[in-house]
């Protein structure tokens, strides 16, 4: 009997370790942002925009509104239905991280690459960047 609560409470234990590094990956800005990518949906992506960002989708990069930014993104997803998105790299410092990912969608690939900056304790998008890999 004393063997059985033993493995039980190891057992807990493993299981509370794991819940600890599910909450720390949930925190992980990219995972939804990259999710909304994969899936192509403009309207929750644009929730992550900073009110003015710099984007560019296979295009010169420009300063525009968080709206601006909304449009051009469903339009791109419009044209380019995403099949797949994964992210290749990811580094910052506290308050600016960013992400470099490849995404196919529309029978191409394109190169993304993602800015945040925090504000407050959330994080927001600086900086977009659809580059069609040749």
């Amino acid at each position: 009997m004393r063997c059985f609560w033993r493995i039980t409470l190891a057992s807990l234990c493993l299981f509370s370790c794991a819940g600890v590094q599910a909450q720390t990956d949930d925190r992980d800005v990219f995972v939804p942002i990259a999710k909304y990518i994969v899936h192509g949906d403009a309207e929750s992506l644009s929730a992550w925009f900073a009110d003015n960002l710099e984007i560019s989708v296979i295009s010169p990069m420009s300063n525009c509104s968080k709206n601006q930014a909304r449009l051009i993104m469903k339009s791109f997803f419009e044209n380019y239905t995403p099949r797949s998105f994964e992210i290749s790299h990811k580094a910052g410092r506290p308050n600016m991280k960013y992400a470099l990912g490849v995404l196919n969608a529309g029978g191409e690939n394109f190169n993304i690459t993602i800015f945040v900056r925090s504000k407050g304790e959330d994080y927001l998008i600086q900086q977009i960047k659809i580059e069609r890999i040749q």
